[in-house]
């Protein structure tokens, strides 16, 4: 009689020693993060924290400012002096404007009856001389205003020629340069006035901010913590006796209170060292005990895990 109950208790542990054999490639584990915490590039008062704990965030997207308003100003005053170069150079390509070349077109016009009224007077006081009827200085002074009216309808020719032709190649050239120049500083004064911003580097989940607004933050000092989801893996451990069956690179599949039944992923990295060390020999018994840190990253990054959230890793079925 005494036979039953002990008959009954192994029937009933049967089962349960069919599903340690089935899991026996199954091994518990913890869903870990590996944060990106974003700093400033050098140190000052935090001006304003633009997330809050739980955010989502995409890549470039403006997360904390320190205290800018110097580096503004400089950035602003680049701006200017770069708008002013460009001004500058346009108006050397373009040359006179409109009225100006008007004004010289009509001094021109003047400059033309003035030389041909000359010519004349020159002409007829040449004959008057030749007749008698005149001095030769009379003669002379004609000449002397004929030659300074044709001077003068040069000077306007090439004043008139210059203006349509735009500035010297050489100062073209300078202003050109000048414009290169103040684009330079423009870009200096843009990197130090990122210096004063801090950026998602990725898409992610604001997981935590240090610093709120009038704190003084150090050079490198994190203010916002980040999670992208591609960071998330699962940290598993493996005993001694089942680690020759594992590989680097193996699939396995995970299992949680909220994981799909097709959550998978792959083996990325094992660790060499054991996390627990008997203290005296490796016994049989002792080897037992030992566990190895393995860490297995989702096949689809955005899977809804948890860091510190309980998972159970299984090993694919057909791995070699």
């Amino acid at each position: 009689m005494r036979l039953l109950p002990l008959l009954s208790v192994c029937l009933a542990a049967l089962p349960l020693l069919a599903c340690d054999n089935q899991n026996a490639d199954t091994w518990q584990g913890y869903a870990e993060g590996e944060y990106v915490r974003v700093a400033p590039l050098e140190g000052g008062i935090v001006k304003s924290v633009d997330v809050a704990r739980g955010d989502e965030v995409t890549t470039g997207e403006l997360l904390f400012t320190l205290e800018n308003t110097q580096q503004k100003a400089a950035r602003d005053q680049a701006e200017a002096k770069l708008q002013q170069a460009k001004a500058n150079l346009e108006d050397l390509l373009k040359g006179l404007r409109p009225s100006e070349l008007d004004q010289l077109y009509a001094e021109r016009s003047r400059a033309l009856a003035a030389l041909r009224n000359a010519q004349l007077d020159f002409t007829r006081k040449t004959k008057l001389r030749a007749n008698g009827n005149v001095s030769q200085a009379v003669v002379d002074a004609a000449r002397a205003t004929r030659d300074e009216a044709a001077a003068t309808l040069k000077n306007v020719s090439a004043q008139i020629a210059t203006g349509t032709q735009g500035a010297r190649p050489d100062r073209i050239d300078q202003a050109r340069a000048n414009v290169q120049a103040a684009k330079a500083a423009l870009e200096e004064a843009d990197y130090r006035l990122s210096r004063r911003e801090g950026r998602a580097p990725a898409n992610a989940r604001v997981e935590d901010t240090m610093f709120r607004p009038g704190e003084f933050a150090a050079t490198s000092q994190p203010v916002v913590s980040l999670l992208p989801p591609e960071n998330i893996k699962v940290r598993f451990f493996i005993p001694e006796p089942e680690l020759g069956a594992v590989h680097v690179g193996d699939k396995v599949r995970f299992s949680c209170d909220s994981c799909s039944d097709d959550m998978k992923g792959t083996i990325r990295f094992i660790a060499d060292r054991s996390e627990f060390t008997p203290p005296v020999i490796y016994s049989n018994e002792s080897r037992g005990k030992l566990v190895y840190m393995a860490e297995a990253w989702p096949d689809k990054p955005g899977t809804k895990l948890h860091p510190g959230q309980p998972v159970d890793v299984t090993l694919e079925q057909g791995h070699e």
